[in-house]
């Protein structure tokens, strides 16, 4: 079992984490696999991003030798140089408004004296190094591939289908609602050619935003600049897509993928929500349409599938979002020959044998991979929504903790304006560990 446990607060010597767990025999490197990932979470990498200097230089403290793993615990450290405790002199006295400050304090009758404790994002960094190490085993050994980024700030998105099914208005004929609907499906199939394509390389093509589409990044940049300007923050989402994860992850009930996903990603720092293919806009959505229809993997041609399954009353085609279909294995050698014992046994022996199930895919993708809480093979995609970041300069009014006089904050540290384009390489790592 593939687990983790970091350590370190805010404003302590070192942040890291220990993994138990990871297989024996995988080249890892600090510099080669880890230190890349660290990099895009770090701060610092633009005037959008909180000015706090950190490198974040990651070392490997054990469970390697000669750049392999060894099957032994992994230690990982990174030091904390640029730490700044006296930004924080007024937490003494009073609560930070949307922070953890008065719950850890209520929780365990103590708190760190600086930062957020185990609540800042610095406690990411042991996640996102433990990922290196699990993303870089799915790779290898399942081909399994993961990339998030920036679908929204504020009110700007870059996703490019209507928020909700279109409704029929009054005095709408047959055509006309016909065409509405075409024309919103034809943006779920290009989100869906989006989730399909979209690489690390072109998010990070957008830095500081890490948005794919240039125009909204454009516009995604000058809303959070205005937020930093105004001395205030803005929020928004991460979309993420896993491709290449074979059918039958997850359970049934309570440990549903989605549901471990979820669990997952509303631990890190400021998410609030989190949706699973289509999300709340299935809410909307007719059954007719939502539901996704099974065609075979082997034999359809993926360009005649229509949307419905059945051909469609206007003859046009859905275009499909899959990947390129994967060869099935070959039989093991046990299977193979039992197989052939199968074959030489009676004819009612050989009628009565269960034939082994063809593998299918679905024509659409509103479920987004997940269904029944269990992997079907398409991609797996989902979005986390994070709040404006809770530290902002402008003057707030907080009580105090030992009574008195309410007081006024004014943020000192260093704050991002908004967490969304270093959150993306840290619901990349909540994936993965998820996925391990």
């Amino acid at each position: 079992v593939f687990r983790i446990t970091t350590f370190g607060e805010s404003h302590c010597r070192s942040v890291g984490v220990v993994i138990d767990g990871c297989p024996p025999g995988m080249p890892l490197d600090a510099e080669l696999d880890v230190q890349p990932l660290l990099r895009r979470r770090r701060p610092g990498q633009s005037d959008l991003t909180t000015p706090r200097n950190e490198e974040d230089l990651v070392t490997i403290l054990s469970g390697t030798e000669k750049g392999y793993t060894l099957g032994t615990p992994i230690a990982m450290s990174v030091n904390n140089k640029d730490q700044r405790p006296h930004d924080y002199g007024d937490m003494d006295r009073f609560p930070r408004p949307s922070h953890a400050d008065y719950t850890y304090l209520e929780k365990y009758g103590i708190k760190a004296s600086s930062g957020g404790g185990r609540s800042s994002a610095r406690e990411t960094i042991g996640r996102v190094a433990a990922a290196a190490v699990a993303e870089k085993y799915l790779r290898l050994a399942h081909g399994i591939e993961i990339v998030a980024f920036v679908s929204s700030v504020g009110a700007v998105s870059c996703e490019p289908m209507d928020d909700f099914y279109p409704s029929l208005e009054d005095g709408d004929d047959a055509a006309a609602a016909a065409e509405k609907e075409r024309a919103w499906r034809r943006k779920w199939e290009a989100w869906w050619d989006t989730l399909a394509t979209v690489t690390r390389a072109d998010v990070d093509a957008s830095v500081p935003v890490r948005c794919p589409d240039a125009p909204a990044a454009a516009r995604m940049r000058n809303r959070i600049a205005a937020a930093r300007d105004a001395q205030d923050s803005v929020g928004g989402t991460v979309v993420c897509v896993v491709r290449g994860l074979p059918p039958g992850l997850g359970e049934p009930a309570f440990d549903k993928l989605e549901a471990v996903l979820a669990h997952a990603m509303l631990s890190i720092p400021a998410s609030k929500s989190f949706e699973v293919g289509s999300g709340l806009r299935a809410t909307t959505i007719p059954g007719h349409v939502h539901n996704d229809p099974f065609v075979d993997a082997e034999d359809a041609d993926e360009d005649a599938v229509m949307a419905d399954g059945s051909g469609g009353a206007d003859g046009e085609h859905q275009h499909h979002q899959q990947p390129t279909k994967r060869p099935r294995p070959a039989p093991s050698s046990s299977a193979a020959a039992a197989g052939a014992a199968s074959s030489s046994s009676s004819p009612l022996t050989a009628a009565a044998a269960p034939r082994a199930p063809r593998r299918l895919r679905t024509a659409t993708n509103f479920s987004g991979g997940i269904q029944g809480g269990i992997t079907n093979g398409a991609p797996l995609y989902f979005r986390v929504g994070f709040k404006p970041v809770a530290t902002i300069g402008r003057p707030q009014a907080t009580a105090a903790y030992a009574g008195g006089p309410a007081g006024t904050l004014e943020a000192k540290g260093r704050h991002d304006p908004c967490v969304l384009p270093r959150a993306v390489p840290i619901v990349e790592a909540m994936a993965a560990l998820v996925v391990m």
